[in-house]
């Protein structure tokens, strides 16, 4: 019998027990997964940039910013690319189906933010082609089931001139990001055709997307672009698209706190249930480790025994756990932003290893130091 096959028919001894403790271990790693998968996605601040820059109203986003602080914007020789939006949040067939809208100039977003979003000289060139002419994003196209040459209506909060909320658009294309953590779920319109029909706010925006010149200081040129306008009607507040999005998520909780805690407090929970298993597990076997040690296995092979029986336990129930949030990632719908990345599977298998060598140095030591005779005594 090898080295490991005893190990793993020692883990198995207690098959209940083994099954329950991996479990645990694969309850652990899912909420683990998915609450780093959250951070790490479309809907986290982890992967928004530092140097995309936003500008918004001083008062809060739901106020407008003129239209005409585009040229001042455009006009500071460190700004490498200026774009505008206005947002226009309503739903599709009911009220529960909302979806996102945000009327741009194709290409101005192209120059300030094309490269993140996936737009390709083509996708912008067939949304130039009609004033009522859209592009979808890939998650959102594939959450609503829409293609291209596809004719969709939406009902705003934005109001046309007739009194009508009924928005109708023409699908030119589907955007798909730069990778898998880009936020797809929205879609992109006209600035001039929502403005001409709009009843209220027109040349309003809700605000500016600036791109910085290579080189050159986020945080410098942030503070000199809102002192442009500090003394106007509308101040201004800049902020790169990471502050802006660990602002908006905080408005609601620390999210990265509640995770710390949320995580920490399920694997402390789990190394002490393993470790107190596996000294009552090191307790039962003391006989059988005596017999091991007068047959010749040293301290360091008795060691080594204990330590790959909780590492096996922590790689079969963290695989366990991973592979359901990989799935639920998968499937649980696009708007939630969850991505299961490379980065989130390293942090996780090291967690693995370094959480089944804690818990399982304390019963390794005790069956390492364990004195033959009281080992047999214990019979």
């Amino acid at each position: 019998m090898t080295f490991f096959q005893l190990m793993r028919r020692n883990a198995w001894r207690k098959r209940l027990r083994t099954t329950l403790l991996m479990f645990s271990v694969g309850v652990a790693f899912l909420i683990y997964a998915l609450t780093a998968s959250f951070l790490g996605g479309s809907q986290g601040a982890e992967g928004a940039s530092n140097t995309l820059l936003g500008i918004f109203n001083k008062a809060g986003r739901a106020q407008p910013l003129p239209l005409a602080y585009l040229n001042r914007i455009a006009g500071d020789s460190d700004v490498a690319a200026v774009a505008y939006m206005t947002r226009m949040r309503g739903f599709v067939d009911v009220e529960t189906n909302v979806v996102m809208t945000s009327a741009v100039d194709p290409q101005a977003i192209a120059a300030a933010n094309g490269d993140e979003l996936g737009l390709t000289p083509q996708l912008i060139s067939a949304l130039e082609e009609g004033r009522d002419r859209v592009l979808v994003g890939r998650a959102l196209a594939e959450a609503q089931g829409w293609s291209v040459g596809q004719r969709i209506g939406v009902t705003s909060q934005l109001t046309r001139e007739d009194g009508s909320r009924d928005w109708r658009f023409e699908i030119a294309g589907i955007f798909e990001g730069a990778d898998a953590s880009t936020d797809t779920y929205f879609m992109l319109a006209r600035y001039d055709a929502i403005n001409a029909a709009r009843a209220r706010g027109k040349d309003t925006v809700d605000g500016f997307v600036v791109r910085p010149r290579p080189g050159v200081s986020s945080s410098v040129l942030t503070t000199r672009i809102d002192a442009l306008f500090a003394n106007s009607a509308a101040p201004t507040r800049t902020q790169s698209e990471k502050q802006f999005l660990e602002a908006f998520l905080r408005q609601f909780a620390d999210v990265g706190l509640i995770v710390s805690l949320v995580v920490g407090a399920a694997f402390l929970t789990i190394l002490m249930i393993v470790v107190n298993t596996m000294l009552f597990a090191v307790r039962e076997r003391s006989f059988e480790i005596g017999v091991m040690k007068v047959l010749g296995f040293s301290s360091g092979r008795i060691m080594a025994l204990i330590l790959g029986e909780t590492l096996f336990v922590f790689a079969a129930g963290g695989a366990g756990g991973l592979i359901l949030a990989k799935l639920a990632t998968l499937s649980i719908g696009p708007a939630f932003g969850l991505i299961f990345s490379a980065e989130v599977l390293l942090k996780s298998v090291a967690i693995i290893a370094g959480l089944g060598l804690m818990t399982g140095l304390l019963p390794a030591f005790s069956a390492m130091r364990l004195p033959i005779v009281n080992a047999f005594r214990s019979r």
